[in-house]
């Protein structure tokens, strides 16, 4: 019996996962026919086949198969010998990637994830070892529909390590056979905003003609309304970040990075004199942060990296927020420590919750009436080297 997959249609993306694992285990799969969806799925005849009457579902000599990843796996497993599940236990993974609705948090929600596989493909060519595996081709063709429908090349281009892992894979020869050519979407279409339905007409009835000459002057003092023209709902007011409603600050935050930007000479007697001449302790706080798994760090570029995406990820907070993220160290494993200035007494909430890199930080509030603690928080954003007895690797800034 020839596997049969039944897709609803031939672009089904969760279907492709299979054929491209057929692809390199030489394994054929056949089309079924077209699906209406709504009918054909709600049959006893495909019931049988999938209770839940959802697609993809594979017909194979060993009964019927649902559930894109297992198919998947099932088709990965049909050859001995297949590389596709790697060499060991570790190999089988197959996470991927969640792309939620296309609003406000969920696109939040799609950077974080988007920055965690970024972060590891940084030293990383594929998910498992050092050829395709089974958590590639899942992981690809979740990603699929995000770069073709969604996620434009200025949106893409913050995860650089990501471009270059779905653009290495959908070119394999396997992979083309079945996606054919991939194009990233150039721009978003425009949202159509939902028309009101309109209310039927009552058939009109002859009226008195004394009526019809009221209504006639009654007409003539009303403003005409365009061909088309609808009322529309004002669009409610976003709500504001509980950092605007904060209390005025002596401090502009955007002065000190512009002092900070432009001082090239005489650092220590220009910058740092006139950062503390700014800064205002009731409107701002200072905080240090310590990387919690500095025994991870042991290799240079993935460490580098590391802080980058973090500070790629802080993009939310630009406007109240200046910060220095130190790498520290000759050899691995390598230190990384940063100095925070944020708005407000508190580290802000609304960055807790949308990048996950914070909870990877030991965080701690400087007191500023300690002159020791005063003095580092200069150090770290002068950059003074060597740092606590320790070479920089290297000094990073968010301004």
């Amino acid at each position: 019996m020839a596997l049969i997959m039944h897709a609803g249609h031939k672009q089904n993306k969760n279907a492709f996962k299979a054929f491209i694992a057929a692809e390199y285990n030489g394994v054929r799969i056949e089309w079924g026919p077209d699906l209406e969806m709504g009918v054909t799925n709600k049959t006893p005849e495909f019931l049988k086949m999938n209770p839940i009457g959802k697609v993809p579902v594979l017909e194979t000599p060993d009964g019927p198969i649902f559930e894109s990843n297992a198919i998947a796996r099932y088709v990965a497993r049909l050859k001995a010998d297949s590389s596709l599940y790697g060499s060991s236990l570790i190999d089988y993974l197959d996470e991927s990637p969640y792309f939620p609705p296309v609003e406000e948090a969920a696109i939040a929600a799609l950077k974080r994830a988007l920055g965690a596989l970024n972060t590891y493909l940084a030293s990383n060519t594929y998910l498992v070892g050092h050829s395709v595996t089974l958590a590639d081709i899942i992981v690809t063709c979740n990603l699929l529909w995000g770069f073709t429908h969604l996620m434009t090349k200025s949106f893409t281009s913050e995860f650089p390590h990501v471009e270059r892992y779905f653009w290495t894979l959908v070119n394999q020869p396997k992979f083309q056979k079945i996606l054919g050519e991939v194009k990233q979407i150039d721009s978003l279409p425009p949202v159509q905003a939902a028309k009101k339905p309109s209310q039927p007409k009552e058939s009109a009835k002859p009226k008195p003609k004394d009526e019809q000459k009221k209504e006639a002057k009654k007409e003539v003092t009303k403003p005409k309304a365009e061909a088309g023209e609808e009322e529309e709902e004002a669009p409610k007011p976003k709500p504001k970040n509980p950092l605007d409603l904060l209390p005025p600050s002596k401090m502009i935050l955007d002065e000190w990075k512009r002092l900070y930007s432009n001082t090239k000479t005489n650092f220590r007697e220009v910058a740092i004199k006139g950062f503390w001449d700014m800064y205002d302790p009731e409107g701002y706080s200072l905080w240090f942060c310590d990387y919690k798994y500095n025994d991870e760090n042991t290799v240079s570029f993935v460490t580098l990296n590391k802080v980058g995406g973090f500070l790629q990820r802080m993009d939310l907070a630009r406007k109240y927020a200046f910060g220095k993220m130190l790498v520290i160290g000759s050899e691995p494993p390598f230190k990384v420590k940063g100095l925070w200035l944020f708005r407000g007494q508190e580290v802000p909430q609304f960055v807790i919750n949308e990048c996950y890199d914070m909870e990877l930080y030991e965080w701690k509030k400087v007191d500023i009436s300690d002159e020791a603690q005063k003095e580092r928080v200069s150090q770290m954003i002068e950059d003074a080297e060597p740092f606590e007895g320790e070479a920089l690797l290297d000094a990073k800034c968010f301004k």
